[in-house]
């Protein structure tokens, strides 16, 4: 059997997404010389689906407060030294359009490829190398560490891992960072899925499933947390941005509250009026939301009568619509992975483990998760950065 050959670097980079590509070119500029092993047959991959193919790169009113952690300081350090404005300085360095879409949310203007191949550019002027198809053996740590590949061993004497969350596993997401965090004797925050559509209850399923593609402006709230934003009514139960945004901090068993027309009284006209009749009621939501929509929830929450009484009920019922959802779609659907390594175990200016020094975490695989909306790539390039910076 030959040998397997061996590469020293100064930095072994795990995974070449956002996050490890960025901290790959920050440590090459600064003169280290650097691998980035992926386990894909290429680089990038969620970049390049991201945002319906234009990536959603990052999001000009990113804050602190757009992240969920155990620690809500942890992330400030690192986004206050990497922000929106850095992330455009390079791709305005790379002549690349870009738009806001909404609520700050920037898009390429033409291909998310335009994001990876910027990034590839920047390793390649920074001489990083990246080895593709790496089936990661065995990591092991003496006076370096040392990765053991299929076909090679490497060394070096930092290792950074960037090898993301469990979100959307045929794109080859794995545990490999959580089992590697704990080998290196550091905590885990259970993770869940996050920014996920949520699966109806099998009653909701028969009520409102036949209308699958409907979607309304809504306020849907749980948790003491609220998100004003398009819902849209699936097979098997609710997605749409605000749906996604909320289901970060849905916890099984505990119900979300939907305010179906935010802002507007929807029978006061009617309220004020003699005429209290079905069709009244029906153009009077049929003028807010969906008619098919609007049709069905009054089949099934209509007021016994028309009074004025039951016409407040009603009014009550649109603004705080109850849904008990049984459990979202599960990482398969996922745009992100929440949880991760613990932060207490990691220094929030440069993401190295308190407890293994040289170790390094960064992106998805921390305990930190954006909001919908680009926030998640922010967090990629600021801890990349943190970390490259600090090597």
């Amino acid at each position: 059997m030959a040998e397997k050959i061996i590469h020293k670097f100064d930095v072994l980079v795990l995974g070449g997404g956002a996050a490890g590509l960025m901290c790959a070119i920050e440590a090459g500029k600064r003169g280290r010389k650097v691998a980035i092993l992926e386990r894909n047959e290429r680089t990038a991959k969620k970049i390049l689906i991201s945002g319906g193919g234009r990536c959603n790169f990052t999001n000009l009113y990113c804050q602190p407060e757009n992240f969920i952690c155990n620690n809500p300081h942890f992330q400030k350090s690192a986004l206050a030294r990497y922000t929106p404005t850095d992330f455009l300085s390079l791709l305005e360095a790379h002549r690349i359009p870009y738009h806001e879409k909404t609520l700050g949310q920037l898009f390429c203007d033409r291909s998310a490829r335009e994001v990876t191949s910027v990034l590839d550019t920047e390793c390649n002027a920074v001489g990083a190398r990246i080895f593709l198809n790496s089936k990661i053996r065995e990591i092991k740590r003496t006076d370096l560490f040392e990765v053991t590949t299929e076909d090679a061993e490497f060394r070096a004497s930092v290792l950074v891992v960037a090898t993301g969350g469990l979100s959307i596993p045929k794109m080859g997401a794995t545990a490999f960072g959580y089992d590697l965090a704990r080998q290196f004797g550091l905590k885990i925050v259970k993770p869940w899925p996050a920014l996920v559509p949520l699966i109806f209850g099998a009653k909701d399923q028969e009520r409102y499933c036949e209308l699958p593609g409907v979607s309304a402006e809504v306020v849907v709230s749980t948790n003491g947390q609220s998100f004003r934003e398009k819902m849209l009514i699936t097979h098997r139960g609710l997605s749409g941005p605000a749906i996604l945004q909320i289901s970060s901090y849905w916890e099984k068993g505990r119900k979300i509250k939907i305010d179906l027309a935010p802002g507007r009284d929807v029978f006061a006209r009617m309220r004020e009026s003699e005429e209290r009749s079905v069709s009244a009621g029906r153009a009077a939501l049929q003028g807010i939301l969906p008619k098919r929509f609007a049709t069905r929830w009054l089949e099934l929450n209509t007021p016994g009568n028309w009074s004025k009484q039951a016409l407040a009920q009603a009014e009550t019922q649109i603004h705080e619509w109850p849904i008990l959802p049984v459990d979202t779609e599960g990482y398969g659907k996922a745009e992100v992975t929440a949880g991760g390594v613990d932060t207490d175990e990691l220094s929030s200016r440069t993401m190295e483990s308190k407890k293994v020094p040289g170790l390094f975490f960064i992106g998805e695989v921390v305990d930190v998760t954006g909001q919908l909306g680009g926030h998640n790539f922010q967090w990629a390039w600021a801890s990349g950065a943190s970390a490259g910076r600090a090597l």
